[in-house]
């Protein structure tokens, strides 16, 4: 027996941003990144939508690249002074994510960060808001998600939040939103997205409700990514990756993501490599690992006119230089010492992390350790 969660309200399509206007509230408080919200207009229309509906708007600004547990607790200290009913998150992975982290803690006051990051520790919200979330990038699928990842920058670590208390309870998703991303950005949201598909699909608990979203969102991220990189302004390209990052969402917020996510986690955490690059990065050895104990990846293949794992790895390395992504850690400028040095600890992390739990193979440490090093390198891995 399985369980399908997705927020109750998926508005998407060019123009989908006026649902804002169907909201019921009194107060709601907006949570954004920098300035890319307001210097594209996202944010002024959001809280014209609102007034609309008779609902009063604040705004908390400043939500880092990785939301720090320093930031999530100032905005929960914002919602107790303002008291929402309304909670929307406006902008990137970052900011949504900060936004509900902000959510539990609104609700939740004595949580604690560690705690959280425990497996489906949220306890149950919507006591004082609902959950809005409205994404600016199309990759990590939070919108749709039931995870958060908050970072400790005292301790250098990425800690994911797994709870579907944490899915919003409406989601818009408009292309249109997404036009004013930067190209790099484009390509490391838009393979993550990819990161997202491939997981769900593999994922040990994985069906055909979260295998049908996994595998269209593949199809429309090889088919539309180079378009939306290489012409920001083509609505088509946007909303197809809007689309297929919802969808990647949908899969594997139902049956999470494996051992790619355990491992960016720690890169990020540690040298700040961006999500998606990383998981990129990652992704073609994960690939090989795993294919010795599923053959669903010949099914990824099969989408791409392909017949393998490793034809599946390749495709996805292409496809990573075709939006001019780095294809090795090293690439990052880390140093071969700074990262000898921490990759035991890294190795650790990567096994404890939630995700983990979820990959078809399971690792044990040293394969762990030697799927970083290749990547470090650059190189094919074979197992």
């Amino acid at each position: 027996m399985a369980k399908f969660i997705v927020p109750k309200e998926i508005y998407h399509g060019i123009g989908s941003l006026e649902n804002v206007k169907e909201l019921k509230g009194k107060k709601a408080v907006i949570v954004i990144g920098g300035s890319s919200v307001k210097k594209n207009g996202a944010l002024q229309r959001t809280q014209a939508y609102l007034a609309e509906a008779n609902i009063s708007s604040v705004v908390f600004e400043g939500v880092e690249a990785d939301p720090s547990i320093e930031t999530v607790l100032k905005g929960a200290q914002f919602f107790s002074q303002e008291q929402p009913d309304v909670i929307i998150g406006l902008g990137g992975c970052s900011a949504i994510d900060a936004a509900k982290t902000m959510w539990v803690y609104y609700e939740y006051p004595d949580s604690k960060l560690e705690e959280l990051a425990q497996p489906f520790a949220v306890k149950p919200l919507r006591n004082k808001a609902i959950f809005v979330a409205i994404p600016t990038t199309s990759g990590t699928g939070t919108e749709i998600t039931g995870l958060a990842v908050i970072t400790n920058t005292e301790k250098g670590t990425k800690h994911p939040i797994v709870s579907h208390e944490l899915t919003p309870d409406v989601a818009i998703v408009d292309g249109e939103l997404c036009k004013s991303m930067p190209a790099h950005v484009t390509a490391n949201t838009g393979l993550d997205a990819l990161s997202h598909a491939v997981e769900a699909y593999v994922s040990n608990i994985a069906d055909r409700y979260n295998d049908a979203l996994a595998k269209n969102a593949t199809d429309l991220i090889f088919n539309y990514l180079p378009t939306a990189v290489s012409e920001p302004q083509n609505e088509e390209a946007r909303q197809a990756m809007h689309d297929a990052s919802c969808m990647a969402g949908m899969a594997f917020t139902n049956v999470w993501l494996g051992i790619v996510h355990a491992m960016s986690h720690q890169l990020g955490g540690t040298f700040g490599i961006p999500h998606g690059c990383a998981n990129a990065i990652l992704m073609p050895n994960v690939i090989r690992f795993n294919s010795q104990v599923t053959d669903k990846y010949n099914d990824l293949a099969a989408v791409l006119g392909k017949t393998n794992a490793e034809e599946l790895a390749e495709e996805i390395a292409a496809l990573r230089s075709k939006v001019g992504t780095i294809s090795s850690i090293k690439e990052y400028g880390i140093d071969e010492q700074v990262w000898a040095d921490h990759l035991d600890q890294l190795t650790e992390n990567a096994l404890k992390d939630p995700c983990t739990l979820f990959n078809p193979r399971v690792p044990k440490a040293e394969e762990i350790k030697a799927i970083y090093q290749a990547c470090f390198e650059g190189t094919a891995i074979n197992f």
